[in-house]
């Protein structure tokens, strides 16, 4: 995944193209940006280039850009459950937030810990 101005992309491969391509995911519902190239750095390049062209394209016609998600998630738990991660959490000595990213990341990842920041992403733009 690469990341810019808080937008996320996956990055896959098209082995009928020879290509890499991306588009950003985390502000649905619709793809804010789709890119492809033959390379990583230009995978980021055209990634930075398809972004900016979107929020160029937003403010000369007047309309406000689909924001990335803020990272926030509420969720509304059953007592039952909100008891067991309560349990669970003080078990490990952590607050429950903490417990519920990491059982998350663990599920996704199957690893408690997350990758490395940075790994895989943009850098910044100017």
């Amino acid at each position: 995944m690469m990341e810019y101005k808080g937008y996320i992309a996956v990055i896959g491969y098209d082995n009928s193209t020879d290509l890499l391509y991306g588009h950003v995911v985390n502000a649905a519902p619709y793809a804010v940006a789709n890119f492809m190239a033959s390379d990583v750095e230009g995978l980021k390049r055209e990634f930075k280039i398809s972004l900016e062209e979107y929020l160029a394209w937003c403010k000369e016609d007047g309309v406000e850009p689909l924001k990335p998600h803020p990272g926030k998630l509420e969720l509304p738990l059953y007592q039952e459950l909100y008891a067991r991660i309560a349990v669970a959490a003080a078990g490990e000595g952590v607050e429950i937030d903490e417990w519920v990213v990491e059982a998350i990341e663990e599920k996704l990842t199957g690893s408690r810990f997350p990758p490395p920041t940075g790994v895989g992403q943009a850098s910044p733009g100017p």
